[in-house]
């Protein structure tokens, strides 16, 4: 099939429930490629704990924007971005369609919406800012936005998120106005191909049944051997995530590890539940029955 614009297929849905396997089928049967659309496994070093694509399922499709950085290389939104627009453009030189995979929402709206356009922030204020979350915590941050931005304050819609705030903070700094003011006016969004987004719609109980399995299984596959491996990176943002938190605080010994495995699939959990939210609010996706073969549902889609 020819078509007059490419196509974009966005394989997303909430950690764990099998998008790396849907997408696989879909680059095999339409003969296309794989742009990963996960924040933390673009870096190398952390394959088990980022749940990469395994070294088969790299042969069987070929992915790009995996294991590609340095633990302490600075990533963003913006710069996957444009980092999946340059691949994508190359290969739609020579196919109809491409597949993004992966669950980092705002990357894939990035890609496929366009972003606020901020300025990138400097490693200077980037330091200064993370020294005052180190030293007094959330409530300095917060006191910082009193100043700087006190209307995002008014309207942030999780205080408790200080990745949010620190990253309010660094923007109004670098900027020289309030991050508020700067938020709400998308770049680009003339984009010259076609999206079409495809979710596995699991039920909870079996999403998080899956969830739990991983867990064990990625313990079983060194997961711990791993982490310590760069336990001694522990302060940089690339490890601060589920899983690796918890590990190192197991290895600091403030966490035994029998609530330490349990809490990581917890945790895991409420990250899915959070993706969840995030996708029910767009009205674009469409939702694959775990009841019918995914592959056909999509090419059902794509036709």
């Amino acid at each position: 099939m020819i078509r007059k614009r490419p196509l974009l297929i966005v394989v997303t849905g909430p950690t764990g429930s099998g998008k790396t396997d849907i997408a696989i089928r879909l680059a095999r049967r339409l003969d296309t490629e794989i742009v990963s659309a996960d924040s933390r496994q673009v870096f190398r070093d952390i394959p088990i704990g980022t749940a990469a694509p395994t070294p088969e399922q790299l042969a069987a499709a070929r992915h790009h924007l995996v294991g590609f950085l340095g633990l302490d290389e600075y990533y963003s939104a913006a710069r996957w971005a444009d980092d999946a627009r340059t691949i994508l453009d190359r290969l739609w030189q020579t196919h109809d369609s491409a597949i993004v995979c992966g669950g980092s929402m705002l990357y894939i709206d990035a890609l496929v919406d366009g972003l606020d356009q901020l300025p990138t922030v400097s490693q200077t204020v980037r330091d200064k800012v993370l020294e005052t979350y180190r030293s007094v915590g959330i409530d300095g941050i917060t006191h910082m936005l009193e100043h700087l931005d006190p209307q995002y304050l008014h309207t942030a819609p999780d205080l408790s998120n200080h990745k949010r705030l620190i990253h309010a903070a660094e923007v109004s700094i670098e900027a020289g106005c309030p991050y508020s003011s700067l938020i709400g006016h998308r770049g680009n969004s003339a984009r010259h191909f076609d999206v079409i987004k495809l979710a596995i719609n699991l039920d909870r109980d079996t999403l998080f049944a899956r969830i739990n399995a991983r867990t064990d299984a990625m313990i079983a596959a060194g997961w711990e051997e791993e982490a310590r491996r760069v336990y001694h990176l522990r302060h940089l943002n690339s490890l601060n995530t589920v899983g690796y938190k918890e590990l190192f605080a197991m290895f600091d010994g403030t966490m035994p590890r029998e609530i330490a495995i349990p809490r990581i699939a917890k945790n895991t959990r409420v990250y899915a539940k959070k993706q969840l939210t995030w996708l029910k609010r767009d009205t674009t996706v469409a939702w694959l029955d775990p009841a019918r073969d995914y592959l056909d549902q999509a090419l059902d889609l794509i036709k």
